[in-house]
């Protein structure tokens, strides 16, 4: 977890200047989305100024003891981290002249149409479990995206007795179409909807025990009377004590009338006498009564807790999984803020790194025919390691192995279709990347707290999903001298079913990547495609407001129009007259 010496909407006002200036370009400060928007035009050192002051926390760091003047600020001033600079949309990039090599023809190139690269694998028509395993079928498409992030006002709280939580909520709704058009129309083709929350696990503070949450929460008894007295002796005493017992322990009761300290009896099973600190002496305890109830400030003295995580996503996919994944930010050289472009390509490991590749271990780790000491090389693509003309056969392809995998090495988005990360690396050839923050998400990990993954009985059964990772980079990028944000990721969800001749089970990864920036910040191929697949959000939300204007829509209400029809087309006729007034829809604005 990480926490930072400033709050969110101080970062926020210096990193956006002053109001006016905001108001000067007609945003409101009420709305969050327009203020992220507007982040970029012209200012710099954005991500420098929000993670000034973010550190981990630790046990030995001073804790706020919690208030009820803290809950009512936390209405309206709310931590959310690093996740404040996603709010708003977010749209697929592609840069000018953008090229990648072509697989069907070596040595020529053919212009990038989407953005982003996912690799799907999936069990072949006809196979089952238990029958003819070891078939699959893969796709590998690309895709164009909206991806939308709203920040969930007011802080959210966890409640979790001695320990308090509050996180900054942001909900997420993304929406990803296929390059491959509906036949006969323009539009792209919906593969994938989801939507869900991210946490920020913000601010922790102590919650000790207070005399009125004593009595309210707990419902405490009172045994300062004789009835409570008579039973307390019954229960603690063999048979009816002395009077001077009797009266030294009545003392003690009116003292602690709720039985909120322990009692220590230090005479005998048969004679007890009970006192109330803890004797010098503790060989001379024979027996012990504990405190039934809280004593006031208890709590503050307690072990702290101290998440191993920052941030947690919960997603619904409609294929029928449901995901919690838990991450942090990725710290390099002692900073979470890394200086230049994130490095894709880990040179240790070279291209064949199993983290990236859309095929794994399981499947026997594909080796070159021609080379059984190395994985194949992706560095140098179109180069392939066999050709669809190479003769594979039990003697140089044991298993398999190579019959099942070339499929994705034959495929015209090679090198993209065995690793899609190499998209994002080759979208930063032509940029100048200054810095960049990484998020590392999980749904299990070897150690600490874990996340999970749900599914309906349907993929339980057949394709079983496992596992997931994520891999988020926020950077900024100067272009024309100005500095602007850029989003990239990396998803990988592992699916599981049969493949091979001997039954075994394979995981399969199933990748997502792209590059996203905000509308403003798209090039013009980029926000016609945009504008043709999305239809600009922001440019209809603009229209809506505008439209529900009273003085516009007065003289064309349908109910003294005699043609629903002719009240539509007068408010089209409306529209396209303010279209070109929406600031969004505006490159210049």
């Amino acid at each position: 977890m990480l926490k930072s010496n400033l709050d969110s909407s101080h970062r926020l006002k210096s990193v956006l200047n002053d109001k006016d200036s905001i108001h000067e370009k007609g945003y409101s400060l009420e709305n969050t989305s327009n203020l992220k928007d507007i982040s970029g035009d012209d200012k710099k050192d954005v991500l420098e100024k929000f993670m000034k002051g973010f550190e981990k926390v630790t046990i030995d760091q001073p804790f706020q003891i919690f208030t009820e003047k803290i809950l009512k600020d936390k209405e309206t001033s709310v931590e959310y981290g690093i996740l404040e600079l996603l709010q708003g949309d977010w749209y697929s990039y592609i840069e000018d002249n953008s090229e990648r090599i072509s697989n069907i023809e070596h040595n020529k190139y053919k212009d990038n149409i989407g953005s982003g690269i996912h690799t799907t694998i999936m069990p072949s028509p006809g196979t089952t479990q238990n029958n003819i395993p070891g078939k699959f079928s893969f796709e590998c498409d690309e895709y164009v995206e909206k991806l939308s992030f709203d920040l969930v006002p007011g802080g959210i709280r966890n409640r979790g007795g001695a320990n308090e939580q509050f996180c900054g909520a942001v909900k997420y709704e993304q929406s990803i179409k296929s390059i491959n058009t509906i036949e006969g129309e323009k539009k792209f083709i919906g593969i994938h909807e989801e939507n869900g929350m991210y946490l920020w696990l913000a601010d922790l503070y102590k919650h000790p025990a207070t005399q009125d949450s004593i009595k309210k929460d707990r419902g405490v008894h009172n045994w300062n009377n004789e009835e409570g007295i008579k039973e307390l002796i019954e229960r603690l005493y063999p048979s009816e004590p002395g009077d001077e017992e009797l009266n030294n322990f009545k003392s003690i009761v009116k003292n602690h009338p709720f039985l909120d300290v322990t009692l220590y009896n230090i005479n005998t099973l048969e004679k007890p006498q009970y006192v109330t600190e803890l004797p010098d002496n503790q060989s001379v305890i024979v027996s012990v009564v504990p405190a039934k109830e809280l004593q006031v400030g208890e709590g503050m003295d307690r072990p702290t807790f101290v998440p191993d995580y920052s941030i947690s996503r919960s997603g619904v996919v409609p294929h029928g999984s449901t995901i919690t994944l838990l991450g942090d930010l990725k710290r390099e050289s002692g900073s979470f803020l890394i200086n230049g472009e994130p490095m894709f390509v880990n040179p240790a490991k070279g291209t064949w790194d199993y983290d990236h590749l859309a095929v794994s271990p399981t499947m026997g780790g594909a080796t070159s025919p021609s080379d059984k000491s190395r994985p194949f090389d992706l560095y140098n693509p179109p180069i392939l390691p066999f050709t669809p003309v190479e003769d594979l056969n039990i003697e140089n392809d044991n298993g398999e192995n190579l019959v099942y995998s070339q499929t994705m090495f034959l495929h015209n988005l090679y090198p993209y279709s065995v690793r899609p990360d190499l998209r994002l690396r080759d979208a930063l050839k032509n940029q100048v990347i200054k810095n960049h923050i990484k998020v590392e998400m999980f749904s299990q990990k070897e150690e600490g707290a874990q996340g999970g993954i749900v599914n309906i009985p349907f993929v339980n059964r057949f394709v079983p999903t496992v596992n997931m990772k994520m891999n988020m980079w926020l950077e900024t990028v100067i272009e024309e001298d100005k500095e602007i944000l850029q989003l990239q990721y990396e998803q990988i969800i592992f699916f599981e079913f049969g493949f091979g001749d001997g039954g075994g089970t394979t995981n399969w990864p199933h990748i997502q990547v792209n590059t996203l920036r905000q509308y403003k910040d798209l090039n013009d191929y980029s926000r016609k495609l945009v504008d043709s697949q999305f239809i600009c959000p922001q440019r209809n939300a603009f229209f809506e407001k505008i439209i529900s204007n009273p003085e516009i829509v007065s003289a064309k209400c349908p109910v003294s129009t005699s043609k629903e029809s002719d009240f539509i087309e007068q408010i089209s006729i409306v529209k396209e007259e303010l279209i070109s007034k929406c600031p969004f829809h505006n490159s210049k604005k």
